[in-house]
């Protein structure tokens, strides 16, 4: 049977190095990426990521509102009908920089970023932990970066982003620590240095492709500080 494999998560050079190991390993997979709404200029320049590489892979696009729990449900039904079943859900965490002072940050990217960011990955991995209890199979990765988005020393702080961050390391924890009692499993991955996006992705897949039952609920850490501990 054919691994299907669901990446979700916004644009970013960190979801983008997770689907190019993806295509590697499967000849489809499905891709789910949050909807870049917030205001003002695009939040990472095409230097840095082309915006089509993820559609030039193997991605079979999947529309996804993460603010909506009916559109979590309709995903997950949308992946397991294109690819016949979810095998592996790899859930990428890069919320995009908001940098401006706290006084002009718009009540919309307020929203959209705790919709989006925030509340999105609570709905998903309920339904994810749903559909992987229920089969008594599976495997729930959560993936994010210690290291942030960086910055010009003169630009303003990043007001939402490390929140987002934040609020996705705690969830992150607390699947770890409950994963013992499910039949499934739950692992975790951190990357401590930025510019390794590509090395993260191939030491993601590596115990992904491993499967071992012991790597269940544990944080698995990536950088020079952690590779030889």
């Amino acid at each position: 049977m054919t691994r299907g494999i669901l990446i979700a998560g916004n644009e970013s050079t960190l979801s983008q190095a997770i689907a190019a190991e993806a295509a590697k390993r499967v000849e489809h997979y499905a891709a789910a990426m949050i909807p870049g709404r917030l205001s003002g200029p695009p939040q990472l320049p095409s230097a840095q990521i082309d915006g089509q590489a993820l559609s030039e892979l193997a991605a079979v696009s999947i529309q996804w509102n993460p603010g909506s729990p009916i559109s979590a449900r309709s995903l997950v039904l949308a992946a397991e009908s294109r690819m016949e079943q979810i095998n592996e859900a790899i859930l990428v965490c890069a919320p995009p920089p908001i940098r401006r002072p706290v006084a002009e940050l718009s009540l919309t990217d307020i929203e959209v970023m705790v919709n989006d960011h925030i509340k999105g990955w609570f709905f998903l991995a309920r339904e994810l932990s749903a559909l992987f209890r229920a089969r008594r199979t599976g495997t729930l990765a959560l993936v994010y970066s210690d290291s942030g988005a960086g910055g010009g020393k003169d630009d303003p702080a990043d007001i939402l982003g490390p929140p987002a961050q934040a609020s996705f390391q705690a969830f992150t924890r607390s699947l770890l620590a409950a994963a013992y009692g499910e039949p499934y499993l739950t692992t975790g991955f951190s990357c401590s240095e930025a510019g390794t996006e590509t090395g993260f992705a191939s030491f993601v897949f590596k115990v992904l492709d491993d499967g071992n039952p012991r790597n269940n609920g544990k944080l698995h850490k990536y950088g020079r500080l952690n590779l030889f501990k």
